[in-house]
């Protein structure tokens, strides 16, 4: 049973039927400034690459310190909604903000976010989405971007953004801090940075409220451990290294920086990240046996990534000799199709392990699914928008115009077998901003207490 007050909250979340714009969220946390003095100050905590203000909106002033932090990717806009949905409780209710000064992000990747605006207000098909997506490169992605030295690893390209948040986290020492995330289609899963098990309770029943289930497919990365059903230790680059090395792979080919949580433990924080997605699918919680060997399910996955890889290297390379601009796009796929082959690589060798000799789960041969429809979309658009960028400045030349013709047509096979065959069940924007702001409150009140 949740505690009558987070209840309340819950229940406080309006209905939306798009998702807010990087300057629709900047107005709405410098309206609660300029509406509530006394208790609210807006200020400015850095400047994107492009020259973008990131504004930082500070409530209360208790004793201790709360960070949340909007947009650290930017093709996941349901934080932006949960922030200043956040700000105006906290501004409103003196209760809610009492034990902590809150300080909120409006958006950590305003530039990567304005790239994807045009699916924010829909139509919420997974055709639109993939062709209007974004998202950076490895080493221009906030989250993944704070510094990293293990074995032959060594990241220090730290972007503005991302020395925004390191500032912030360095000046607050916060006891609690989440970077607002979402996935795409199944159910709903959680990080923590360390097992708390009464808090983890509370995180995996309220999905129940909404009629969402618990994803109990594949985790994001092989190595990744799990706390409970859906809760997962927030991932280390170190782990990601040494599982990479084992497999004989190079690891410094596959990992660029650290991640908040990680420069945040230095102060004894406790990070959360709540993982929902846009689609729900009933089978991510259905923890049966299928008549599908684990193995094979694995090298099928494999299978269909190098596939992918195949068509979306064809046009990449095809057009290579051709391009006049360096977009973020190109950056994008130049990134993302060697990690796809990577991904490839493991689950060839995952199959091979003896270990994997065994039935599949419904939720397991779900998420293997989901994977692969996710994967085409997002860098199948990202590569079509970098063809699309090409011809828009006039330089169709033959290549550039037969590559975007022929990968169109592939994609828009990719995007009818992702409508035909994953979930359609577009999830109210309402109860995803009202699942991630109950995460948000019920983790601080755990870590204000504790």
């Amino acid at each position: 049973m949740l505690d009558p007050v987070l209840s309340r909250e819950l229940d406080s979340v309006p209905d939306y039927d798009r998702f807010a714009t990087v300057d629709e969220v900047h107005e709405g946390l410098s309206r609660l400034a300029a509406a509530h003095p006394d208790s609210a100050v807006i200020r400015r905590v850095g400047t994107s690459r492009l020259g973008d203000p990131m504004l930082c909106l500070t409530v209360g002033d208790g004793p201790r310190d709360v960070v949340v932090a909007a947009g650290p990717h930017p093709n996941e806009p349901i934080g932006g909604l949960t922030v200043v949905h956040l700000a105006a409780r906290l501004c409103a209710d003196a209760s809610l903000r009492a034990s902590a000064t809150w300080h909120i992000v409006g958006c950590l990747d305003p530039d990567g976010t304005r790239l994807n605006e045009g699916w924010f207000a829909g139509p919420f098909t997974k055709a639109h989405y993939g062709r209007h997506f974004y998202r950076p490169a490895g080493d221009e992605q906030v989250e993944w971007t704070f510094p990293f030295a293990y074995k032959r690893s060594y990241f220090d390209r730290v972007m503005p953004e991302t020395l925004a948040l390191m500032r912030l986290i360095d000046a607050t020492r916060p006891a609690f801090m989440t970077t607002l995330h979402n996935g795409e289609l199944g159910g709903v899963f959680y990080y923590l940075s360390r097992a708390e098990p009464e808090l983890q309770d509370i995180l995996t029943e309220l999905p129940a409220r909404y009629g969402l289930p618990l994803h109990v497919g594949e985790p994001e990365h092989p190595a990744i451990t799990q706390l409970a059903p859906a809760i997962f230790l927030t991932p280390q680059m170190e782990t990601a290294y040494d599982y990479a090395e084992a497999l004989g792979q190079d690891p410094t080919e596959l990992i660029t920086g650290s991640a908040s949580d990680t420069y945040a433990s230095r102060y004894g924080t406790l990070c959360l990240t709540a993982e929902l997605p846009y689609w729900m699918d009933p089978a991510a919680g259905d923890t049966s046996r299928t008549d599908v060997v684990y193995s094979d399910l694995i090298r099928a996955q494999a299978a269909d990534l190098r596939d992918t890889v195949t068509v979306l290297s064809e046009a990449l390379d095809g057009v290579s000799a051709d391009l006049a601009t360096r977009s973020p796009f190109f950056r994008a796929s130049r990134f993302f199709i060697p990690m796809l082959a990577g991904v490839a690589t493991t689950d060839e060798q995952r199959a091979a392990d003896p270990a994997s000799d065994r039935p599949a789960t419904a939720a397991e041969r779900s998420s293997c699914r989901d994977l692969v429809h996710s994967y085409r979309l997002r860098f199948g658009g990202i590569l079509l928008r970098a063809l699309d960028g090409e011809i828009a400045i006039g330089n169709a030349t033959p290549a550039i115009r037969r590559h975007a013709r022929t990968l169109g047509e592939t994609y828009e096979k990719w995007c009818a077998d992702a409508e035909s065959q994953t979930s359609d069940q577009t999830i109210p924007i309402k109860h995803l901003v009202a699942l991630q702001y109950g995460a948000i409150l019920a983790g601080a009140h755990h870590a204000l207490r504790t």
